[in-house]
């Protein structure tokens, strides 16, 4: 497939509304409480039929200092004592799990995020990660696809050597923006020496994959300031890219409310650096993943895109699509089976299950039939910007065009529009609908259809 994109102004200006960004279907909004440990417990066990392939995640919700644009579940502190009463609920935790699942079935992803993982000092990873081999069957062969997200404020060479040791291969790296008047608005102060030598660090100990996160529409940057910072990214050629938007919801998330609007970019500024963006990427010879991601030809997930194996989840974009995500740590979001299960939030909450040798799952959802068909049909356009309608119907015994009937009358308005192509064999996004993948996927939400609130940022 071409992996490529269009920047079409007027598109984006008449598509760019709220919609969700699909690591799952159905989303969040739909957990609930109804769905708990016990339902957990049943899913884990059928899971084992078959001999799936898991995938583990585990939650470091610590962070030094409080970056303001940030929206993710965290804890800012610099009292590392608090790490040690986390690890100790965070190993029984990994027990409580382990024996729910068969030892046979192969870890081929883990991943360590946060939060800042690298909140642990050494001897807590390795403490992390061998009570992890204990009860799960971790590859030794490094085939596996383990990652960690790092702040390069909170990592060294000797960290990273650490982290080859004990399995990883891969990481992204928080970067944001260069700019020292950006960085200082955002309350993230970082060297461009400090990230490169921990990404050299990281390429002498042989990770085979290194991602670098930045983020536009962050205060006083400009078309001119973000190109400066990704002139010196580009120099040091990462594997991966992942180019977020600032979503600014302060009545939502309190650390953004020490951000003033003032000095945010403006709509029309803020399309002119995702523009400039896109055209110098692309021009650098990496290649368009989707919703936000860029990678060069030859890695991993432009690999699977191109063969038809590339999959979405709650770490964004991943090549194995045949896992059950364990999700461990507070806040964590599991899929097992054809549910999805979330852990209680708060640290009191989630030491009390620990403390109490229960799970720490509080809320979840059951696919039905239809949201597992909804789910493959969205997977499918966001991976690969298409799909085969032969291919749904023989999956899931359907007639596609009489299933979707009000879809196919909103497809019809997508195509006019320019953003897609489609007939009774398949539906193809084109290069101008690709950064509007969300807008399209929203057409087969029939929660989002149903929805008389929505809480989610733009699509772009």
């Amino acid at each position: 497939m071409q992996q490529t994109t269009v920047f079409d102004l007027d598109l984006i200006q008449r598509y760019d509304k709220a919609g969700p960004r699909y690591t799952s279907y159905p989303t969040a909004v739909q957990f609930h409480e109804g769905f708990a440990s016990s339902e957990y417990l049943d899913y884990a066990k059928n899971s084992n039929v078959g001999n799936t392939p898991l995938s583990l995640y585990f939650h470091i919700p610590f962070c030094d200092t409080v970056c303001f644009y940030c929206a993710c579940n965290k804890i800012a502190t610099k009292n590392h004592q608090l790490a040690v009463e986390y690890l100790q609920r965070l190993l029984k935790e990994i027990e409580l799990q382990g024996a729910l699942f068969d030892k046979q079935r192969p870890v081929t992803q883990l991943h360590w995020g946060g939060g800042t993982p690298t909140f642990l000092n050494l001897d807590e990873m390795r403490q992390l990660m061998d009570t992890t081999r204990k009860h799960f069957n971790v590859l030794d062969d490094d085939t596996g696809e383990y990652s960690i997200e790092i702040d390069p404020r909170e990592a060294d060479a000797n960290t990273v050597k650490l982290l080859r040791e004990l399995g990883f291969n891969r990481m992204s790296l928080g970067v944001q923006d260069f700019d020292p008047k950006v960085q200082k608005a955002v309350n993230r102060i970082q060297t461009e020496a400090e990230t490169f030598a921990v990404l050299d660090a990281a390429r002498n100990e042989g990770f085979r994959s290194i991602s670098i996160d930045l983020i536009y529409g962050l205060p006083h940057q400009t078309r001119d300031s973000f190109k400066t910072t990704l002139d010196k990214i580009l120099q040091v050629e990462p594997e991966r890219l992942s180019i977020f938007n600032y979503a600014h919801l302060p009545k939502m998330f309190k650390p953004q409310r020490r951000i003033s609007e003032d000095d945010l970019p403006t709509p029309a500024q803020k399309l002119d650096v995702l523009q400039m963006t896109i055209n110098y990427l692309l021009e650098a010879g990496y290649v368009y993943i989707g919703m936000d991601h860029f990678a060069k030809p030859d890695d991993e997930l432009a690999v699977a895109q191109r063969n038809g194996t590339l999959y979405r989840n709650f770490q964004g974009y991943a090549t194995h699509a045949d896992c059950d995500l364990v999700a461990m740590g507070s806040t964590s979001i599991s899929k097992v089976g054809s549910s999805y299960s979330q852990n209680v939030k708060t640290l009191e909450e989630y030491y009390a299950k620990i403390d109490n040798n229960e799970l720490a799952v509080f809320r979840g959802i059951a696919l039905t039939d239809d949201d597992v068909l909804r789910r493959e049909v969205i997977t499918q356009l966001i991976c690969h910007f298409g799909l085969s309608i032969p291919s749904i119907e023989q999956q899931f015994n359907i007639e596609f065009k009489q299933y979707f009937a009000q879809e196919w009358i909103e497809l019809a308005k997508l195509q006019d529009d320019g953003l897609i192509t489609f007939d009774d064999q398949k539906i193809e996004i084109v290069p101008a609908g690709r950064l509007l993948v969300r807008n399209i996927c929203m057409v087969f939400d029939i929660y989002l259809r149903q929805a008389k609130e929505q809480h989610f940022s733009k699509v772009i």
